[in-house]
């Protein structure tokens, strides 16, 4: 699962890497080293664009960084109040699920991250890990999005979610535990945000092993178990050795 990430490069930043323009405005999320679920979070996605009359452009798309409630809200729930336990979608069934399946079909997103935290644990405590790209790079997580009106108020602000599709680990990382956020390789964005690519099936699959290979796997600071704490030393290796053997894998 993902139940928490680190997201710590500025807008300009993630729109070269991701070939982005950055549409957030003064809305943009403040770096954040402890992402945790219902804040607000940077996404990528490409859409047709509207005219000055509000007419859809089919010709052509814009690839923007949008912002985002981690904790996907259904169009048709009555309230938004279940967003907080739909911060992930299982990639194997999210074509079946009424929440997600519409969804994967027509709005699909990249999560930026600079790599998210996992714990293993015994019968007293639990370690955190933290997995990140060894170069340094963002991570581009696989994600869900919609839209959500409050029927009772028609005035409020339209509610834009997301959802992290996640899939079985891949080599070490199932030493830590069963399932992660579903990876997208470079080549996979165009089609992965490609608004007119109704079937991406094929992009579904657990991540190819030298993906996985270029990640880094840490022990880090109990302290990011509070979502109250948030700075880079969350991410920093711990300076003393871990047994992981006293550390079953969670499942």
């Amino acid at each position: 699962m993902c139940g928490r990430y680190a997201s710590a490069k500025d807008p300009a930043t993630l729109a070269a890497e991701f070939d982005a323009v950055d549409a957030m405005g003064n809305g943009a999320p403040d770096l954040d080293y402890n992402v945790a679920p219902t804040k607000s979070v940077v996404a990528v996605v490409q859409r047709h664009p509207r005219d000055a009359d509000g007419e859809v452009d089919e010709s052509r798309t814009e690839r923007t960084l949008r912002v985002m409630k981690w904790g996907l809200v259904p169009a048709w729930a009555k309230d938004s109040a279940g967003g907080a336990k739909m911060i992930n979608a299982r990639s194997e069934t999210a074509a079946e699920k009424p929440a997600f399946k519409k969804s994967l079909a027509q709005r699909r997103c990249i999560l930026p991250a600079d790599g998210w935290f996992e714990w293993r644990r015994d019968k007293t405590a639990k370690q955190p890990f933290f997995t990140t790209p060894r170069d340094g790079s963002s991570l581009a997580m696989a994600g869900l999005w919609t839209t959500w009106r409050d029927k009772a108020d028609p005035s409020a602000p339209v509610l834009v979610t997301c959802a992290v599709l996640t899939t079985d680990s891949v080599g070490p990382l199932a030493e830590v535990h069963d399932r992660m956020p579903l990876l997208l390789d470079r080549g996979a964005w165009a089609t992965w945000l490609d608004p007119d690519a109704t079937d991406v099936a094929d992009l579904l699959a657990p991540p190819a092993l030298d993906l996985v290979d270029a990640l880094e796997i840490r022990p880090v600071s109990q302290a990011v178990n509070s979502v109250r704490n948030n700075g880079p030393e969350l991410l920093e290796p711990l300076t003393e050795p871990v047994d992981l053997d006293l550390f079953a894998p969670r499942t």
